[in-house]
């Protein structure tokens, strides 16, 4: 896809095309998900994502699979509210924490 003018969107420039599977550079996975790059970096050293090194660059690249499936775990607090129902509430997939929760410096 192409911005205004045929210039390339952000989306474009931090995607990366591997063998039919699509990786995002972190700022972009880390949008996604609504978090900082430190929260990212946190979901991978838990093992609730993986990280991938792009050649012989130290950038690390995230599958867009793995991160479409991170958004799944914890649904938004507008689906919650648009299913209104109690039973839609009591069940649940677990959420992720917030790393702030279980990070010591």
């Amino acid at each position: 896809m192409a911005g205004p003018g045929g210039a390339p969107t952000a989306s474009m420039r931090t995607m990366v095309l591997v063998d039919g599977e699509e990786y995002l550079a972190g700022e972009e996975a880390a949008s996604l998900l609504g978090v900082k790059r430190e929260t990212l970096y946190a979901y991978v050293s838990r093992g609730l994502l993986r990280s991938y090194r792009q050649g012989i660059k130290r950038q690390r690249l995230y599958r867009r699979s793995e991160i479409d499936a991170l958004l799944r775990l914890a649904p938004s607090s507008a689906d919650d509210t648009a299913a209104g129902s109690a039973a839609a509430r009591a069940i649940r997939p677990a959420e992720v924490p917030l790393a702030e929760s279980w990070i010591r410096e």
